[in-house]
């Protein structure tokens, strides 16, 4: 697992989203903008996103491409055992190993259905057609390793690339996977908290074009290493109507002497400048 010290590269963290409901609109994605929030509240940054229906094919080839990589990723959806979750097949197939039986998934889900049956009042019966079947979401690829799920024990699990990344699986349901996420960055990426944090300063440019500020947007890259520039252009703003937001993102003193070289640029131009914010 990439765990591994401080002193190490900070890892990029991607998310996958599986699901035909969210591509169809049937339900509205809420994963990209929390898992946003529980990086940044530790320091951390999402570098990527990709949404895939329910496909196996498609959800085997975007899982082989994530564990290809160094990155860190979490995969939400599929994990389920109804015949539109492909999440837990598709990760065996991408890895090239056998889907087995993890022991200790095998014992949390029994647990949760002993529990079940005692709420209903009604005999556990291990050899009921249902509750065999619901073990097969404890169906992992060979090697997974277990996340606990506070919701219900059905757990999610983790799995090594030979990128040296790792992908963990966790439920779609909200309210299952963010606790889910939360644990598994504070158990095993805690050593980077902090790391990767960025500080974002920008300025409302009236009068400005994109195509006139794109050689102070160039230089300014050129001269502050690991800056990030960025133009945000909007024509029906309800406050500033049509102007362009500039602005510069990284490590907090970084951005504050590429910014202030942005606006004093920005001041020899025919151009208005409005206000100023900070993130």
């Amino acid at each position: 697992m990439n765990d591994s010290s401080g002193s190490a590269a900070v890892p990029r963290f991607g998310l996958i989203v599986v699901g035909d409901e969210i591509l169809s609109g049937k339900r509205q994605d809420k994963h990209l903008s929390k898992v946003i929030e529980l990086l940044g509240a530790r320091g951390l940054r999402l570098d990527w996103a990709r949404y895939v229906g329910d496909d196996r094919a498609a959800i085997t080839d975007v899982l082989r491409q994530a564990f290809a990589s160094p990155d860190i990723v979490f995969s939400t959806g599929g994990i389920g055992a109804t015949p539109d979750d492909h999440t837990r097949q598709a990760a065996a197939a991408a890895l090239g190993v056998e889907a087995v039986l993890h022991p200790q998934a095998k014992a949390l889900i029994e647990q949760r259905m002993r529990e079940v049956a005692a709420e209903q009042g009604v005999p556990f019966e291990p050899d009921r057609p249902d509750y065999v079947h619901r073990l097969n979401m404890g169906v992992f690829p060979a090697g997974a390793r277990i996340i606990p799920n506070p919701y219900n024990r059905i757990p999610g699990f983790s799995c090594d690339g030979p990128g040296g990344g790792t992908v963990h699986f966790v439920p779609g349901f909200p309210v299952m996977a963010w606790p889910m996420i939360a644990w598994v960055l504070d158990t095993h990426y805690r050593a980077h908290f902090g790391r990767a944090a960025q500080c974002e300063r920008s300025v409302i440019v009236f009068g400005g074009v994109e195509a006139a500020l794109t050689p102070l947007m160039e230089r300014i890259e050129a001269e502050h290493p690991g800056v990030k520039v960025f133009s945000l252009p909007s024509v029906d703003h309800p406050e500033y109507g049509r102007h362009i937001e500039l602005g510069v993102k990284g490590e907090s003193a970084a951005a504050a002497a590429a910014f202030d070289a942005m606006l004093a640029a920005l001041r020899t131009m025919a151009v208005r400048l409005g206000p100023e914010m900070v993130r």
